[in-house]
C-alpha cells in the first residue's frame, strides 16, 4: 500500500520538487496551492500519483470543508510560506506583514491541527519548513524571521505534545535556495532575484526535496528534531556570500 504525503504550497519551488520526488518513489501525493493552472500542470505531469487541492493557507475557516474526505496521511509537509519585501519594519506595509503571519503561522497551525488525528492514527510524520532566518537576524526580516522562529519552536513543542504517539516532527531550516520565493518577495523583479543568487551556487528546490525525502524515509524510531543547511558559499557573518571568481 502506497504511503500518502500531504504537501502545502506544492505549485512551485520546494513544494513542487518534493511532489515530484515523493511521486517518483511511489508515494501518493496530495498537493495544495492557490494557482489552479499550476495544480493542473502537476496533475498532468504526475498522473494518478497526484491529487490537487486548490487552497489558500489564509482561509483557515474554509479548511474543514476543503479537507473533508482527505482522510489519514503518513506525512504532512508544511511547505507553503510567504515573505514580505525587504523593507524596514517601520516603513513596511502592515497588511503585507499580516498576510505573511496568517500564512506562515496561522495557516500552518490550523492545517497541522486538522490533519493531526490521522497522522497519530498512522504514526506518521510532520516536516515543517522553517529557515535560517529563524536563528540569524537580518535587516528587513522582522516579520519573516519571526514567523520562521515560530515554525521552529512550534515543531519542537509539538514533538513534546506528541510524545508517546510515534509521530515524528522535524523543522527543516534552509539558507539560500533559488526558487520563485525571492522573485515573489521582490514583486516580480527578476533582476533583483538573479543578482542575489549570481555566482554563488545556491541550494535548489531539488536539494531540499531530497533532504526532506531522506528525513521522511528514515527508520521510524529516528527523529531529526531540527536540520539547518546552507550552500557552501553562504556563512554566518551577516549572511556573507563568497562570489565565485571574486577575491574577498
Amino acid at each position: 500500500m502506497s504511503k500518502i504525503v500531504f504537501i502545502t504550497g506544492a505549485t512551485a519551488g520546494i513544494g513542487a520538487a518534493s511532489a515530484r520526488r515523493f511521486a517518483g518513489a511511489g508515494w501518493n501525493v496530495i498537493g495544495t496551492g492557490r494557482r489552479r493552472e499550476r495544480l493542473d500542470a502537476l496533475t498532468a505531469e504526475l498522473g494518478d500519483a497526484f491529487r490537487p487541492i486548490e487552497l489558500d493557507m489564509r482561509d483557515v475557516d474554509g479548511f474543514a470543508a476543503t479537507l473533508a474526505g482527505v482522510g489519514e496521511v503518513d506525512l504532512l509537509l508544511n511547505n507553503a510560506g510567504l515573505a514580505p519585501s525587504l523593507t524596514d519594519f517601520q516603513e513596511s506595509s502592515l497588511d503585507a506583514g499580516l498576510d505573511v503571519i496568517q500564512t506562515n503561522i496561522t495557516g500552518l497551525a490550523a492545517m497541522t491541527r486538522h490533519l493531526l488525528p490521522g497522522l497519530v492514527a498512522r504514526q506518521g510524520a510532520i516536516i515543517n519548513l522553517s529557515s535560517v532566518a529563524a536563528t540569524y537576524p537580518y535587516r528587513g526580516g522582522a516579520i519573516y524571521g519571526a514567523t520562521k522562529a515560530f515554525v521552529r519552536q512550534f515543531s519542537l513543542d509539538l514533538r513534546s505534545d506528541l510524545h508517546g504517539t510515534g509521530v515524528r516532527v522535524t523543522s527543516i531550516e534552509p539558507g539560500m535556495v533559488e526558487t520563485e520565493f525571492t522573485l515573489v518577495r521582490n514583486g516580480g523583479d527578476r533582476e533583483a532575484s538573479d543578482t542575489l543568487y549570481a555566482d554563488m551556487n545556491p541550494l535548489t528546490g531539488e536539494d531540499i526535496a531530497e533532504t526532506i525525502f531522506w528525513v521522511a524515509t528514515l527508520p521510524p524510531h529516528m527523529n531529526i528534531n531540527t536540520l539547518e543547511l546552507m550552500p557552501v558559499n553562504q556563512s554566518f557573518a551577516g549572511f556573507a556570500v563568497a562570489r565565485e571568481g571574486v577575491k574577498s
